[in-house]
């Protein structure tokens, strides 16, 4: 294994703890941004409508840009400009600023979004086994150092806006750092017509679990502080623990997950974390000990944390240049994001937080659904060059259970 493309898999691995600091920074100090704007429960469901519509609208539109430039380019200028608008964000004075800064926080998280998982896909291809999990693990790093900060201020008295902009002034320097770590895409730069052509089936079918894991992960992200405060009764600083806490149970399985896929198989393990997803919602929402459901919540993140890696690495693997199908993917997965926060902010107006995430735990039955609807032969499996190629008369016969894996 060459020295670059080790160089490159730690700089992807360091590119997700980044942003997983950044986004959780964001997330974890929601409440606050609650009351800094005293707004309602729904009207910050806006705020996140915005984040999560300025996401999608540029994973829409970087098919074709990954297609010409590859991940490569794209993160040399999209990461700090991502930390640049959580500056914005932090010091916007008013609700309408906050909308716009939070929605053009988005579409550079977005951009960041497909282009790291894109170059995870080609740094994954190159070395030929899973890795896509172990680089996710370096999200939920990033993530619980976020909500530990943000607990952290929180004690001191910091406020919302002193805790961001510290964040974003350590982040800027870093993500240009990290450009010089990337390395190309397998086949970036050759054509714009794979991002203009249909993609296969199969990718689509991975964007409706993503959907539902992304929705799953930014219920948990967004609303999880003011369930724990507000309908469980726990203080501000112990409902900040409960997204660091979440986070910790995803880091568990993602360090896990890429073993688990090579035993188990992509398609048998995102149906067992989906069932699993909506027994730690069913736990976590049936209760009324703040112990419990801070508990609940590292169960939530072990069920849940492996489903989007391997649906992104299946559609990276899917198609002959990754960056397309895993923006196709990950539009729909955001789509989740985006809906999420309004479903449940007008749900939580309607009724309840607590009945609002209820719709959690029929997201957790869509993941298992929808991944006994994948095509075994459409499955990819990473590391298959380097096994032992298969007898002539037995290639028929086990190539099926082969590429289920």
């Amino acid at each position: 294994m060459s020295r670059a493309l080790r160089t490159a898999r730690y700089g992807v691995i360091l590119t997700f703890v980044l942003a997983g600091l950044v986004c959780g920074t964001y997330t974890v100090r929601i409440p606050a941004l609650t009351d800094k704007l005293g707004v309602s429960e729904a009207a910050m469901g806006v705020v996140l409508l915005a984040w999560g519509l300025g996401a999608l609208v540029t994973m829409q539109a970087m098919r074709g840009v990954m297609a010409r430039m590859g991940s490569a380019a794209v993160l040399r200028v999209a990461a700090p400009l991502c930390a640049v608008s959580l500056l914005a964000v932090a010091v916007a004075p008013s609700y309408p600023l906050v909308v716009a800064a939070s929605a053009l926080f988005g579409m550079f998280f977005g951009t960041v979004d497909v282009a790291m998982n894109a170059q995870g896909s080609t740094v994954e291809r190159s070395y030929g086994r899973p890795l896509m999990n172990g680089m996710h693990a370096g999200w939920c790093v990033g993530a619980m150092s976020a909500g530990v900060f943000g607990t952290v201020a929180i004690t001191l008295g910091m406020s919302f806006t002193a805790n961001l902009v510290a964040v974003a002034l350590a982040a800027v320097p870093a993500a240009f750092l990290l450009g010089r770590t990337y390395v190309p895409d397998l086949a970036a730069g050759t054509s714009s017509g794979g991002a203009r052509r249909r993609m296969p089936p199969v990718v689509y079918l991975l964007g409706v679990i993503a959907f539902a894991a992304f929705m799953v992960e930014g219920a948990v992200a967004d609303w999880n502080g003011l369930f724990l405060r507000d309908t469980i009764g726990a203080p501000e600083a112990v409902a900040a623990i409960g997204y660091p806490i979440f986070e910790g149970g995803m880091l568990i399985s993602r360090l896990t997950g890429d073993r688990l896929r090579a035993r188990f198989g992509a398609r048998a393990l995102i149906a067992a974390s989906g069932l699993a997803t909506a027994a730690a919602f069913a736990l976590v929402l049936s209760t009324s000990s703040v112990v419990v459901a801070v508990a609940g919540m590292v169960l939530i993140g072990l069920a849940v944390a492996t489903v989007s890696p391997m649906a992104l690495s299946l559609a990276g693997s899917a198609t002959r240049t990754p960056g397309p199908a895993i923006a196709q993917t990950g539009a729909m997965g955001y789509a989740g994001l985006l809906l999420g926060p309004v479903v449940i902010g007008m749900l939580t107006h309607a009724t309840s937080l607590r009945a609002a995430l209820t719709l959690t735990i029929g997201l957790g039955f869509l993941m298992t659904v929808t991944a006994l609807l994948l095509p075994r032969v459409s499955l990819p499996v990473l590391g298959e060059a380097r096994r032992e190629p298969p007898r002539e008369k037995e290639s028929t016969t086990r190539e099926p259970a082969r590429l289920a894996a």
